[in-house]
């Protein structure tokens, strides 16, 4: 299934993609589970599948307005430097364990929606097409042979970060909790219909331009050494987001830089997951 959440008359609700048409799970399943994350709390995927295929009339997607597709997680994970390719064109170091930060639910905004410019605070906004997991059940200490089992699904992130602000310190949370200036979705596709995400590939465009291009086989370390790793020092909850990494590619590391201004588009694709699109628009 892909899941998208959005609004439409002012009012939230979640359905399941279908071309392009959603298709609602109705009242009832609705008024149980009334968003996405209560969905994975509940453990009522199988129970949306079988309340999509019992629904009525489907609502054009063009009609509603997207949010992320888990819009109020619990906890957003991030990874850095997980990719050969980035760790070289950053000039560090192998880590023996993954570098963890956090993003705010608030720095992150939708599919079709603007990435908030820095405006005055900063003019190095950067991009960073990533794939995104999403915890489907509640765990803590996870064997690493178990890891995948607590995968609800995958989206695409764009971890967009402000390179001066994430230089302050050797902590990299102010460049990356900017409001609204990452972005998830545009749907939370089921582990189930993907597959083999390693046989992924994930491209970044700026502009039509590719600037990132890796499979998803290439991470540093694999999403259940990540999800054990995590679940070792926190609980994980259903709804739960981890950002995986970013290849290279970034445009702060190129001759000469090259950083996001308003009016730029930037597109992250990942082969079986999706294309979240986002426009920069002036704050």
């Amino acid at each position: 299934m892909r899941i998208v959440a959005y609004e439409i008359d002012g009012k939230a609700a979640y359905g399941v993609l279908s071309g392009d048409q959603i298709i609602n799970p109705g009242k009832a399943f609705l008024e149980r589970y009334p968003d996405v994350r209560s969905v994975l709390d509940g453990a009522a995927l199988p129970g949306l599948r079988e309340a999509i295929t019992a629904a009525s009339e489907p609502l054009a997607l063009a009609n509603v307005t997207l949010t992320p597709p888990v819009n109020n997680p619990r906890k957003v994970f991030c990874v850095g430097l997980n990719y050969k390719s980035h760790v070289a064109e950053t000039k560090r170091p192998d880590a023996e364990y993954p570098s963890i930060f956090v993003r705010f639910a608030d720095s992150l905004t939708a599919h079709g929606a603007g990435l908030l410019y820095p405006g005055s605070k900063s003019e190095k906004f950067d991009y960073e097409g990533e794939l995104a997991v999403v915890i489907g059940k509640a765990g803590q200490d996870i064997e690493e042979s178990d890891a995948m089992d607590y995968v609800a699904g995958y989206a695409c992130f764009n971890d967009a970060t402000v390179r001066d602000w994430q230089r302050h310190t050797h902590q990299w949370t102010p460049g990356k909790n900017f409001p609204g200036t990452g972005a998830f979705g545009p749907a939370l596709v089921t582990a189930d219909e993907v597959g083999d995400i390693t046989q992924c590939v994930l491209t970044t465009r700026l502009n039509g331009q590719v600037m990132q291009h890796a499979s998803l086989s290439d991470l540093i370390f694999t999403l259940p050494v990540i999800i054990s790793y995590l679940s070792r020092f926190t609980p994980l909850s259903p709804g739960d987001v981890i950002a995986t990494g970013t290849p290279g590619g970034v445009g702060d590391r190129r001759e000469p830089p090259l950083y996001m201004k308003p009016g730029d588009t930037v597109e992250v694709e990942i082969s079986g997951v999706g294309l979240l699109r986002n426009t920069v628009t002036a704050a």
